[in-house]
């Protein structure tokens, strides 16, 4: 048993009620705060060529919003996180502007998507039960919630649903760890999702490609629409319950995939992926195959395995590199899918290949402390 001592988020869908509106218009006023903050930023700069202080622009909202009835329908602790999320993005845009990132922009209310609280503002009642400010809401209690609850978000999807997102300091949770002295590469392909040092190859299901027809009539279904009329509000509904069919479907393939993963191997190694030179090169298909979201899920739960993922660096030449006798071939065309190794005769797999060279460069990096023994797990 290994025990995990770490912040923990829940996330619990609220029953549809008449009185939900009360938090839908707690986002919208969360949102018109939003927007009056970074004109506050913009006109502070314009005035003075300095960045407006974070608690000085507290002090400011706190003293507006005993003004404003429709301001104090949003926690005081949550304009107090609006103002501190800010803050944290203009911070980053400061530190990485040279690299692309953009300072905190305007957003519409309507789709404004959250407020949080942290110590005061709610209550949970036990059961499926908790009061937020006056009023007593019911969420599915589909796991209980241990710990100490640090913050409350309700967040508002673009269906119009409400989630209630809580943030605990979770107690010591035993858990199983599976040891199988096993150390795996993995390379990712445009054909084949990710292709295995032991000759594994996973097909991804390319649930966007499947749902693709369904998306583009219900696009068209929702342009054909007059604006501002309820059917293109159901329309648009509809157009989003597809879009959500395709996020769910392959978030769920994604955590099944990397618990099978984690089960089989204790260590995984994978090439450092240029995701943005990727999507400028194939686009959808890129999207649709999310490398990226299933290496975040990835991580999570080898984490919580306590098992390692390797990235080697993305400039190693894995698939040129013959894994037999280590040739480097000077230029290999994406088309070619198996290749001769003119020093040995060996005739290697593209992907397999690949895979396997990755393997070997992560195996010389693991930590012999972190996993016993691990061998790699390379088809002969």
């Amino acid at each position: 048993m290994i025990y995990n001592n770490s912040m923990k988020t829940l996330k619990f869908k609220l029953y549809q009620s008449k009185r939900n509106r009360h938090l839908k218009r707690s986002i919208n006023a969360a949102g018109v705060i939003y927007n009056h903050c970074i004109a506050l930023h913009k006109r502070y700069y314009r005035m003075w060529g300095k960045h407006l202080n974070c608690a000085k622009l507290q002090s400011h909202i706190a003293r507006h919003r005993k003004r404003k009835a429709f301001w104090q329908t949003v926690g005081s602790q949550a304009v107090q996180d609006i103002c501190q999320r800010i803050e944290k993005a203009y911070q980053l845009f400061f530190k990485h502007h040279k690299k692309g990132v953009r300072p905190p922009g305007f957003k519409k209310v309507r789709r404004y998507k959250s407020f949080t609280l942290k110590q005061a503002g709610y209550k949970l009642l036990g059961g499926n039960r908790i009061k937020i400010g006056n009023r007593v809401y019911q969420y599915w209690n589909s796991r209980e919630i241990e710990g100490t609850v640090k913050t409350l978000t309700i967040k508002r999807t673009t269906l119009g649903e409400l989630f209630m997102v809580v943030v605990v300091d979770s107690v010591e949770e035993p858990e199983t760890q599976v040891e199988t002295s096993r150390i795996a590469g993995f390379d990712f392909g445009l054909k084949t999702f990710i292709t295995g040092s032991d000759g594994t190859k996973i097909e991804s299901p390319q649930f966007l490609k499947q749902s693709l027809n369904a998306i583009k009539k219900a696009n068209r279904q929702h342009s054909k629409k007059r604006k501002g009329s309820a059917n293109r509000e159901r329309a648009r509904l509809n157009l989003v319950r597809k879009y959500e069919d395709v996020v769910n479907r392959r978030s769920d393939w994604f955590w099944k995939l990397a618990h099978e993963l984690t089960d089989k191997f204790d260590v995984l190694c994978f090439e450092t992926l240029n995701l943005k030179g990727m999507q400028r090169l194939w686009g959808r298909k890129i999207s649709d195959l999310a490398f990226g979201e299933f290496l975040q899920v990835l991580e999570w739960v080898a984490q919580k395995k306590n098992k390692q993922v390797i990235f080697i660096d993305q400039w190693y030449p894995s698939s040129k590199t013959c894994n037999h006798c280590g040739h480097v071939l000077k230029k290999l065309d994406l088309n070619t899918r198996e290749w001769r190794c003119p020093s040995c005769q060996n005739v290697n797999d593209r992907d397999e290949n690949a895979a396997k060279n990755i393997c070997a460069v992560g195996a010389s990096t693991v930590k012999l402390g972190d996993v016993r023994q691990a061998m790699p797990a390379i088809a002969v």
